[in-house]
């Protein structure tokens, strides 16, 4: 496939570039913040080897110039959704003026990823600007459980209004859970029955080995199998067939038809060949895996002068070498190795 467009009096034509398995991009996920008012212990557990984390100064992010220039170049490539992490991405100030420079892209699907704790506040503004869909995270609906897993005792409670406040608003609404073995995984089913009837799309997210400050052990993975099964006990569940090439999560169906559900499988059954994600960290980087050790810095680029031109054809090499299938490919000694923290690279 190609894109078009001008370039001062040029025509460029462009071939979207493949990996090599054969992998186009068509998401990317921009981590807009390193910073978040959780200290989830999936993700930034409130010290790291005994030191606090040390946050970035805010020199160091890309300028909403900066990361509308970079998306554009991802679109023009053949990106065709944007999800705004972090960190909490609600942290960053007038994030809805990015929400508002990225709407004017043309035919892109723009959503956010959040803990809901400012989006109560923020739902209207985010519309406004033309966000099409939140995705809130929410481990637990038991409060003592959720508490201790955000690690700032912050109430379920402000989570679910967040979420009223986005759908009352037209925001399409996503829920992610973390499973953690014997940490919130007696609530799935809990999770399950509440949500249903919503319209909202749940989904569990079985406990990944990003970074190497969460502590991760196979033994507190929930499979996404035992997932499903738990829930189909009490509300019986049906496969759903995949809507596109690289869809994350595997969806099952209510047979009584009040809603669905989703599993991300990314340790239990890996879907590395189809992974059509790119991400850039909090502070410029590119990374094509969400395991990835290094990323190349498009801030270097960007701040050194490079013009759009050249942003796409750094962009389109560093993609059409990519080799990325960490969890397919798994070991101890790939597990061991160094990689970018979740709290950096979004998710």
């Amino acid at each position: 496939m190609c894109n078009t467009w001008q370039s001062g009096t040029r025509t460029l034509r462009l071939v979207q570039p493949l990996d090599t398995l054969g992998r186009p991009i068509r998401d990317l996920r921009i981590s807009v913040t390193d910073r978040c008012n959780f200290r989830c212990t999936y993700c930034m557990p409130k010290t790291v080897f005994g030191q606090d984390y040390r946050f970035m100064d805010r020199k160091e992010l890309l300028s909403f110039e900066e990361l509308e220039r970079v998306a554009r170049a991802f679109v023009e490539l053949g990106v065709e959704k944007i999800r705004l992490t972090g960190g909490e991405p609600l942290l960053r100030k007038e994030i809805e003026q990015l929400v508002a420079r990225l709407g004017t892209i043309g035919g892109l699907d723009l959503t956010l990823t959040t803990n809901a704790s400012l989006l109560a506040r923020k739902a209207e503004a985010l519309r406004d600007a033309g966000l099409d869909r939140v995705n809130v995270s929410l481990d637990s609906l038991d409060d003592a459980t959720f508490r201790a897993m955000n690690d700032v005792d912050f109430p379920v409670a402000r989570v679910l209004a967040g979420i009223d406040a986005a759908a009352g608003v037209g925001l399409a609404v996503k829920v992610n859970a973390v499973v953690k073995r014997g940490v919130n995984d007696a609530g799935i089913v809990q999770m399950a029955r509440h949500f249903r009837r919503t319209g909202h799309s749940l989904r569990f997210i079985e406990y990944m080995d990003v970074g190497a400050t969460n502590g991760w052990r196979l033994d507190d993975v929930v499979p996404a199998g035992e997932i499903v099964e738990r829930i189909s006990a009490v509300f019986p569940l049906e496969p759903v067939d995949a809507a596109y090439r690289g869809e994350v999560a595997q969806r099952f169906r209510y047979r009584d038809g009040s809603g669905e559900i989703g599993v991300i499988s990314s340790v239990t059954q890996p879907f590395c060949g189809d992974c059509t994600r790119a991400r850039i960290s909090a502070e410029g980087k590119l990374f094509t895996c969400l395991f990835a050790v290094r990323g190349t810095d498009l801030r270097a680029l960007l701040r050194g002068g490079a013009n759009d031109d050249e942003l796409r054809e750094a962009i389109a090499g560093v993609w059409s070498r990519r080799t990325d299938r960490y969890s397919e490919v798994r070991t101890e000694r790939t597990s061991r190795a160094p990689r970018i923290e979740m709290s950096y690279i979004g998710g």
